[in-house]
């Protein structure tokens, strides 16, 4: 429960924490059918070698062996797709989003893609799942978390939903402190981006907040060391591109 005056940021302002969720839902909704569009403006095409390593790391059977994945925050079902790809008979995703819009685009996707059957869409919130204790294989959440209000929530959730010897996998925006480019890095976000979304989605507030959140998100040690409070081990990350991206890796022992 809220206490009251409680806050949390959306992008660089201050709003209540129970807020927060109505704005950044207010943000998804606008951009959901462009929304893997701009990830390709936006990164370059680099979100696509990020989103293979955090497979890569996944690894998952190739068999018959059943494997079930419980993807946070991917509405429109790129890493839920991805990992099917890579894996055997046995896999199945669970997309699990609290946004509409993004579920909509998800499951449009699934169906030209004529696998329905081993992604599933289901509407819900992070810090609330509706789902058994000790029930999937394998978490992922990638640019997500960083919009979630009560990430420490979003945490314990995924340890609870987690088999014993299970991991969860975390790719997000980090910090960028190579010299050079951590200006670069700056001057694209926040003098770029935004036009670019106002260009492409006809939103340029959305993308302002989005890097806005991306430089309010915890610094890679201080992420890791939520992860560890949450109960899970053998933590680490991998900074990708000179800081851009980081993944965060635990596991349920």
């Amino acid at each position: 429960m809220d206490r009251p005056g409680e806050t949390t940021h959306f992008g660089f302002r201050d709003v209540p924490l129970g807020d927060k969720q109505t704005l950044v839902n207010d943000v998804f909704h606008s951009v959901a059918s462009r929304y893997d569009l701009m990830n390709d403006l936006m990164s370059g095409g680099l979100h696509r070698v990020w989103k293979d390593i955090m497979i890569n790391a996944l690894n998952p059977p190739r068999g018959d062996r059943p494997f079930a994945l419980l993807d946070v925050a991917g509405g429109t079902g790129d890493i839920s797709f991805r990992a099917a790809k890579a894996a055997g008979a046995g896999f199945h995703a669970t997309v699990c989003d609290i946004n509409s819009g993004m579920l909509a685009v998800g499951r449009e996707r699934a169906a030209k893609r004529h696998i329905e059957t081993q992604v599933d869409f289901v509407e819900g919130n992070a810090e609330a799942l509706a789902f058994a204790d000790r029930g999937f294989d394998a978490y992922t959440i990638a640019f997500g978390i960083r919009n979630v209000p009560r990430i420490d929530l979003a945490l314990a959730e995924a340890y609870r939903v987690l088999k014993p010897g299970s991991r969860f996998l975390c790719l997000e925006f980090s910090t960028v402190e190579m010299p050079g480019l951590d200006r670069l890095y700056d001057l694209f976000s926040f003098k770029v981006i935004p036009p670019l979304g106002r260009m492409i989605t006809g939103d340029a507030e959305s993308y302002q907040y989005l890097v806005e959140s991306i430089r309010k998100f915890p610094r890679p040690n201080a992420f890791a060391d939520m992860i560890r409070d949450a109960g899970f081990a053998r933590v680490n990350w991998q900074i990708l591109s000179g800081g851009i991206v980081a993944l965060h890796s635990g596991w349920r022992l």
